[in-house]
């Protein structure tokens, strides 16, 4: 037997504001942030893909996309938050905190609903950053990212981001009357330092330029 960790529990997280440089979290709440939710994830100019691998949606009434939003606000896990632009003020994405388990560790970013606006940008990756930093802050040993096998777009997304992939979960999950076959992929708090490092010199200015990016963000996190 390996020898024992000095281990304490984590803390539980809570849904406080935090701010970062292109965008802001605030904690989910369907009423100040339902009209802009509703254009950005399910109006004209919504990405028509969104939902394809989300357990819920598209919602064709406001009702329904009301009651769905009023259900995830009043949760603790999953634990909700909206992206606020910092520019504009306008809620233009989701994501969460999930599968919180304090005891060993372990978290999961999920339920992540990125409006057009900030898809191929900053602010989503900003988003990602401010949740794995604040994961590990309050003592978490492990972040998690779980995605559909076939959900190409998602994988990317992980890889980009720099967690590891850990296998597929074959006949994981039944979502919306089709098999999902379920990606693992981690990071873990003695990784975390380097990728920290990397997602701040992706987003400092001398990289986020008015005419683009200067390196990627794997270039970043090589350096």
């Amino acid at each position: 037997m390996t020898d024992a960790l000095n281990w304490t529990p984590a803390a539980t997280p809570k849904a406080e504001p935090i701010d970062g440089r292109f965008i802001r979290l605030e904690k989910l709440e369907a009423a100040r942030h339902g009209d802009d939710l509703w254009a950005v994830l399910q109006g004209p100019a919504a990405d028509p893909a969104l939902w394809d691998y989300l357990p819920y949606g598209p919602f064709s009434e406001r009702s329904a996309f009301d009651r769905w939003l009023q259900g995830h606000a009043t949760g603790q896990d999953p634990l909700f938050f909206s992206v606020i632009d910092r520019r504009s003020g306008q809620a233009q994405g989701l994501l969460s905190l999930m599968s919180i388990v304090p005891v060993h560790g372990r978290i999961e970013i999920g339920h992540v609903a990125f409006g057009a606006a900030m898809q191929r940008t900053p602010k989503s990756t900003e988003a990602v950053y401010l949740l794995g930093k604040l994961a590990f802050k309050l003592g978490y040993r492990r972040l998690e990212w779980k995605c559909n096998n076939a959900n190409a777009r998602s994988r990317r997304a992980a890889q980009r981001f720099g967690f590891a992939f850990e296998g597929v979960f074959r006949k994981h999950m039944v979502v919306k009357d089709h098999n999902r076959d379920t990606a693992w992929y981690s990071i873990t708090d003695d990784e975390w330092p380097r990728v920290a490092a990397g997602f701040e010199r992706w987003l400092s200015e001398e990289n986020q330029r008015p005419d683009g990016q200067v390196e990627t963000l794997e270039q970043c996190r090589k350096a």
